[in-house]
């Protein structure tokens, strides 16, 4: 049963970091701070608890709105659902490849050091981190097609927060996977996974 609280709080980290993408490329802007809190889990590899990944269960509203929104289907998304799908396709290709982690775990310790000197969500970590995910993560399977506003989608700024944040989803993806997540799940316990999230908020 706690594994089961912790993965479906895993599964709203990949629902908010996806809800926060796709409001950038349809409304051009998200809550900086919740974008600040879904890439500061990519830097956490070495965690005593989910907490420490993710924060407090109640700073993952959204997160939560998403998983009951997209499970209960009167108020599916079909484009939020196409990306958690493709994210989740993503992370199994990437635990297949060891050396691939290894590469990524590499990257992330420099953006690790520049964090000394720049916020998580300034141009310059944001454009490492997309460069992170167009160089490591995406070649591993199907690009994930971004539909928005050609004025949001095609704003370069806005593509390194839309990529930082696929990165995000790959790292919530990785700890739901290690929680029990199964896709399967989706399907199969949907409707306890929605319980959850609504014990939740």
């Amino acid at each position: 049963m706690h594994n089961f609280q912790e993965s479906t709080m895993a599964f709203a980290g990949i629902c908010q970091s996806i809800h926060l993408l796709h409001d950038i490329a349809i409304k051009g802007h998200a809550d900086n701070a919740l974008i600040e809190q879904s890439l500061q889990s990519i830097l956490i590899t070495d965690p005593e608890h989910i907490h420490d990944i993710l924060g407090h269960a109640s700073h993952l509203n959204i997160g939560y709105r998403t998983i009951i929104e997209q499970l209960d289907q009167k108020h599916q998304n079909p484009n939020t659902m196409r990306y958690v799908l493709g994210v989740l396709m993503l992370e199994r290709k990437l635990a297949k490849q060891p050396q691939t982690m290894k590469n990524l775990a590499h990257r992330l310790q420099d953006i690790e050091r520049q964090r000394q000197h720049f916020q998580l969500t300034d141009p310059q970590i944001l454009a490492n981190l997309a460069s992170i995910y167009s160089d490591i993560i995406s070649p591993l399977g199907p690009k994930i097609m971004i539909n928005g506003r050609p004025e949001h989608i095609n704003n370069t700024h806005n593509q390194y927060k839309i990529r930082a944040l696929l990165l995000a989803t790959v790292r919530a993806a990785v700890l739901w996977r290690q929680l029990g997540g199964k896709r399967r799940h989706l399907i199969f316990n949907r409707r306890n996974i929605v319980q959850q999230a609504q014990r939740y908020l």
